[in-house]
């Protein structure tokens, strides 16, 4: 007969079995990381070198294009991370990235994203430049709310500090490429080292 602790293995095997078909927990630190560090490097650009420095809400800028350019670096460099990372890891696991749990965290994810990107567009047509850097934290930090549903509990954090962080960005509009900093550059890679200190030594 099983002793105790044989009981004790078998119901943490199950549990981390409805753990896995439940929770998509193929979401790397490195990816944060990886992404923390584009964010900061495309606010440093932006600030020092395209001179962009938002102080108001209307805020007319000459060289958008080139900002927008740099904006969709910036995303590419982060989502690259983040889909090489996850294959990577769902690998180690002998898991499958692609799968219904992580698709279904992305369908949660997609509604603000979408809705906060058509809105970015709208406020770029009227030289609203001053709102995007609050905006985009409050609908990325709503997305990643979703997301933490289908996922480990500190993405929910996450995406709670990042709606703090838009929020308060609207009460300080001047600072508003700092508070992206923090937001996408700094969290991302405090983030990032605690999901590889926790879950990934």
């Amino acid at each position: 007969m099983k002793d105790q602790q044989d009981y004790i293995q078998d119901i943490a095997e199950i549990r981390s079995m409805m753990e896995r078909s439940s929770k998509f927990l193929s979401l790397s630190g490195w990816a944060g990381i990886i992404a923390g560090m584009a964010a900061l490097a495309g606010a440093a650009i932006a600030h020092f070198v395209m001179d962009f420095r938002p102080d108001e809400i209307l805020y007319p800028y000459p060289d958008l294009t080139t900002l927008i350019w740099l904006s969709l670096g910036v995303l590419i460099i982060a989502l690259v991370g983040a889909i090489f990372d996850s294959y990577r890891k769902a690998g180690k696991r002998d898991e499958k990235a692609w799968n219904p749990t992580s698709r279904k965290m992305l369908s949660s994810m997609s509604v603000p994203l979408f809705a906060g990107g058509f809105l970015i567009v709208i406020l770029i047509s009227r030289s609203l430049l001053g709102l995007i850097a609050p905006l985009t934290l409050l609908f990325y930090g709503l997305s990643l709310f979703n997301a933490g549903f289908y996922t480990v509990k500190e993405v929910r954090i996450m995406g709670l500090i990042q709606m703090l962080l838009g929020l308060l960005n609207l009460t300080f509009i001047e600072f508003g490429l700092l508070f992206w900093a923090l937001g996408f550059g700094l969290v991302h890679i405090l983030y990032g080292i605690f999901m590889h200190l926790r879950y990934e030594r």
